[in-house]
């Protein structure tokens, strides 16, 4: 092997750097979407489409969950296909408020737990019914048959998580597993 060629050690160090990189993104596009839910930050939430197609922003608008808005009717009640299997069973529960502290509390745990590395397991799994459900309301895509976005994030999610878990490279998961146990379904 000559010396300018990586070593098997240092391919393998920045695969297990680029699965945490990749856990933390995940955790982040989850965290950042309680954010700007919980505070209306003008993304998904506080954001009108003008006439013209120009948009603008309101934040901490009345759609803010800080400000009384109801998040989960405003995505299962008006922004699902209609043309889901699941739509009438999404538009029911989406009119209903109780749904808006698991959706919010599921976004906030999981992107935590992704970020820090704690709880990656419950996480992972929590990530994966959270955007199963949401595949669900949106189904079928309209860009291919079958597969979108949520299905992929729910597989990264699981893939990572389980792969990475004992070799993680960033977070905090080597001092949760030494506090919860390393057969801990917490890991």
């Amino acid at each position: 092997m000559s010396s300018t060629e990586p070593t098997t050690t240092s391919r393998s160090t920045f695969g297990w750097v680029m699965l945490s990189v990749t856990r933390i993104a995940l955790g982040f596009y989850f965290l950042w979407a309680f954010l700007d839910k919980f505070l209306g930050l003008g993304y998904s939430t506080c954001r009108t489409t003008n006439e013209d197609g120009s948009f603008s922003i309101d934040s901490m608008c009345d759609s803010a969950w800080i400000n009384g808005g109801a998040i989960t009717e405003g995505y299962l009640v008006y922004g699902g296909n209609v043309n889901s299997p699941f739509n009438s069973f999404f538009v029911d529960l989406g009119g209903q408020r109780w749904t808006d502290w698991p959706f919010m509390l599921g976004l906030l745990g999981v992107g935590l737990a992704l970020m820090l590395g704690i709880g990656t397991k419950v996480g992972a799994w929590a990530a994966t019914a959270m955007l199963v459900m949401m595949y669900l309301t949106q189904m079928w895509p309209s860009t291919n048959p079958f597969l979108d976005e949520h299905l992929i994030y729910a597989l990264a999610a699981l893939g990572i998580v389980y792969v990475e878990l004992e070799h993680q490279s960033i977070g905090l998961g080597r001092w949760w597993r030494g506090l919860v146990g390393e057969k801990s379904w917490l890991v």
